[in-house]
């Protein structure tokens, strides 16, 4: 059973990857201050729990069947062929949680939902970070997607980002709604901007939200 399998190792490979950011000094900022609080039992919608953690290396090929179950009309929205076992193992084996932090929700003994916190960790957008989620397409309408983007809201917080961005085509609309819910906000529309996997324009939508400090909520009161 997958999830077995996962579980087993998630302790172990979490903490590893926070004591290899603490001892060479990698690119992970306060990792072991937002990695601690995983795994995580969440309950969602219809009384279904989700262990909520970190990707880890020996996710790979649950990874990848996780992204064969989305539709193939959603995946040539994709920027990256997901389906392509050599893209999720090169994913998978480079692993910089200060990087990029992939969140997985895995509920039946398997991933349900993967949602991603990228930062840039200097130049003009170092103070931005950008999510991005993908939800099983037999598990949508759960709240799996707000949970997951709430938990990259707050870890966002903790390590001192400033902003949050996300990306969509204009075709997203349901996405696009999720995180307008969650206080983003569109900041571009560009028409027929970018292109799929088809080479099909499409709008390019850039949403984004200001995260507020503490400094700026204790000044609220």
């Amino acid at each position: 059973m997958i999830i077995g399998e996962i579980e087993t190792i998630s302790h172990l490979d979490v903490y590893r990857a926070i004591w290899y950011c603490t001892e060479t000094g990698s690119s992970g900022r306060h990792v072991d201050d937002y990695l601690e609080r995983y795994p995580k039992t969440v309950t969602l919608k219809g009384n279904l729990e989700a262990t909520v953690r970190p990707l880890v290396a020996a996710d790979e090929k649950a990874f990848h069947e996780f992204f064969v179950t989305v539709p193939e009309r959603e995946r040539l929205l994709f920027k990256h062929r997901v389906t392509e076992p050599e893209v999720i193992h090169d994913w998978c084996q480079r692993i910089d949680y200060g990087k990029i932090l992939p969140l997985l929700a895995i509920a039946d003994g398997k991933i349900v939902a993967d949602a991603s916190l990228h930062q840039q960790l200097g130049g003009w957008k170092r103070h931005i970070g950008r999510i991005s989620v993908v939800v099983h397409p037999g598990y949508r309408g759960r709240g799996l997607a707000r949970t997951l983007v709430q938990e990259l809201i707050d870890i966002a917080s903790d390590v001192g980002l400033e902003k949050l961005e996300a990306e969509f085509l204009g075709d997203q609309q349901a996405a696009r709604l999720a995180f307008a819910e969650l206080g983003f906000s569109d900041l571009l529309v560009l028409p027929d901007y970018v292109k799929d996997m088809q080479a099909i324009a499409h709008d390019y939508v850039l949403m984004g939200r200001h995260i507020i400090t503490d400094e700026e909520y204790a000044g609220m009161g």
